[in-house]
């Protein structure tokens, strides 16, 4: 074979075209171009229109069997929680119905109770929504200030509450408004009634006591009185209603070296914060009124003669 019939050009792995650096600057002036094209003349929007539209269905297609998937497990979950709550709601149902006949159950031996011993009705007060106006400015008690007075017919020593107790008492009335003390000032008192023991005793205001509140005081060491108890309106003082709650032991000391334990009480109803309360009128205005004591004779009763005295 002559020497001059083969080929001396390079194999193709070999061969080289452009250089690197043309085809950089080529390509990145495509780019540029493109980009400023598509940005200005907006010339593939109907591309990306076109492609989208295309891809949109088979797109769904692929995603309906995890759509199928997750459907299915929601539905399962969404049918278990659906039967758990209709069986606590089912449960809760009946608990509420056996309450309700227990209550209609009470009523009615209550009745019948009280019409058997002659007994009067539970007395019922009026009351008056009223608005916490401000916080007196003295600093050693605790009373605030509500938007109702002697106008709006409230009256002097009418209990003042919320939705959680008993807050205080009117102390001073005022034309458009009055002055309330509350039950955790130190000169506040308030006969209770222990509801696990029946127990009547007094609690007091106490600045004392950290933060401010209330202290069952001039109890026996030995009195049964224990964490947790709550204390509510006796009834006996012709002004609070009895029942409502006043406040809850949380600490009792009993003291070895003295006769009486040291009982301290958190208020049921916190008099911070509290913008809306309940004015009721005292109970004693229902009561009937007291028997008049005369020192005149009964009508049967003879007169006793008078003793004489003589001299010898």
């Amino acid at each position: 074979m002559p020497i001059g019939t083969i080929d001396r050009s390079p194999p193709p792995f070999f061969r080289q075209g452009p250089s690197s650096l043309t085809k950089l600057i080529l390509f990145a002036s495509l780019a540029l171009f493109l980009m400023v094209a598509d940005n200005r003349f907006l010339i593939t929007r109907q591309v990306r229109s076109l492609l989208a539209t295309a891809l949109y269905y088979p797109q769904q297609v692929l995603l309906m069997p995890i759509q199928l998937l997750q459907g299915g497990s929601t539905y399962l979950v969404g049918m278990q929680r659906a039967l758990a709550s209709e069986e606590m709601a089912k449960r809760a149902l009946a608990g509420q119905a056996e309450r309700a006949l227990r209550v209609e159950q009470l009523l009615g031996e209550n009745a019948r109770l009280r019409a058997l011993l002659t007994l009067r009705p539970s007395v019922t007060v009026r009351s008056q929504a009223a608005q916490v106006l401000y916080e007196a400015s003295d600093p050693y008690s605790r009373k605030v200030v509500i938007d109702l007075g002697s106008n709006s017919g409230v009256l002097l020593a009418s209990p003042v509450i919320n939705e959680n107790g008993v807050l205080g008492q009117v102390t001073r009335v005022y034309p458009l408004s009055s002055e309330v003390t509350l039950l955790v000032d130190k000169d506040a008192a308030i006969p209770v009634l222990n509801s696990r023991t029946q127990a009547r005793s007094a609690v007091f205001g106490s600045a004392g006591v950290l933060g401010g509140g209330m202290e069952m005081r001039f109890m026996a060491g030995n009195a049964d009185v224990v964490v947790g108890d709550l204390l509510t309106t006796s009834g006996v003082d012709g002004v609070y209603p009895p029942g409502l709650p006043v406040a809850k032991v949380i600490s009792v000391d009993r003291k070895v070296d003295s006769g009486f334990a040291r009982i301290v009480l958190a208020p049921s109803a916190m008099p911070d914060g509290v913008r809306h309360v309940l004015v009721l009128d005292p109970v004693g205005l229902q009561m009937p009124p007291r028997p008049e004591q005369t020192d005149a004779p009964e009508p049967d009763a003879k007169p006793v003669p008078p003793r004489r005295g003589g001299h010898k």
